[in-house]
């Protein structure tokens, strides 16, 4: 498993912004970046491709998923990500970014906490062309003369192209039954109390408590939303993210379970093969097998 830390620097497109955006693969990657993204690769920023004409096939977190014409795709930080092989004539654009860009934006969007476990995102006709001339502008402008002086520009660029992100992320995925204003923020809210401290024990009465919640809202919240329990939430979470480490570091089934907060390695392998249908050990060779291919 590849992991991409230090990427951006690599590939940045700005000297104050960590920002890259290539328009039809017109850019060129230097070599060892191209040999990491060709494989699984663990992200460490945001990552977004747009397909204005053309397929192509994706693997988010070991679910594969095809977008078309119009259609996006994009990456979260620490996901495990791969872009399977496809035709590089085709019209598209791939934008890259890290953490300390996003925090330079006048604006939220919640779409990146990815509440609805998406990967992809399709537009309608008239979204379609403005996110397309939205993208075309912000490749002129990081790649036009004198674009080190235009930050502020650049980010109102981005601004707008994630506004248009999150708008269809939300109309294309929530359901329409749900009154998802207060909802939806407090499941954010929960993804986020999980997410910033991964490794600790989780307790959800806890986690209730910190939101204003009694625990039966945050179960009906979490229910609606995720289908799960938020004990189920959590320990899904947490399989996920072994079988991440499983695929690009070399640790022991024991340091494995102590670096995600379990005390006793016996307990996780017992829930790892409860949640993958796989004990580490099968998991493990299935890997060494695939990477053989």
């Amino acid at each position: 498993m590849e992991d991409t830390r230090g990427m951006m620097d690599k590939i940045r497109h700005h000297d104050k912004l960590a920002i890259a955006l290539n328009e039809n693969c017109a850019i060129q990657l230097p070599d060892d970046v191209k040999a990491i993204l060709v494989k699984p690769h663990r992200l460490s920023f945001y990552y977004f491709q747009y397909m204005v004409k053309g397929s192509a096939t994706f693997v988010a977190d070991m679910q594969q998923f095809t977008v078309g014409d119009g259609g996006l795709v994009y990456g979260l930080p620490n996901q495990v990500f791969t872009k399977l092989p496809y035709d590089k004539n085709m019209q598209q654009y791939a934008l890259s970014f890290d953490e300390s860009t996003l925090m330079l934006l006048p604006g939220s969007y919640p779409f990146l906490v990815n509440p609805y476990n998406a990967n992809t995102i399709s537009f309608d006709e008239a979204a379609q062309q403005r996110v397309k001339n939205l993208l075309a502008g912000l490749f002129q402008l990081l790649h036009a003369p004198g674009k080190q002086k235009k930050s502020e520009v650049i980010l109102a660029h981005l601004h707008a192209v994630l506004t248009e992100f999150n708008t269809a992320y939300f109309e294309r995925y929530e359901r329409k039954e749900v009154n998802t204003g207060s909802k939806l923020s407090k499941y954010i809210a929960f993804k986020l109390a999980v997410e910033t401290n991964l490794s600790e024990q989780h307790d959800v009465q806890g986690i209730a408590d910190r939101l204003a919640l009694t625990s039966s809202t945050l179960y009906g919240i979490v229910k609606e939303f995720a289908g799960v329990s938020p004990k189920e939430w959590i320990t899904n979470r947490l399989m996920l993210e072994a079988q991440r480490k499983l695929q690009y570091s070399k640790l022991s089934v024991k340091e494995l379970a102590y670096e995600l907060g379990f005390t006793d390695p016996r307990y996780f392998s017992r829930v790892f093969k409860k949640s993958t249908g796989k004990s580490v050990s099968t998991y493990l060779s299935e890997l060494q097998d695939l990477s053989h291919n």
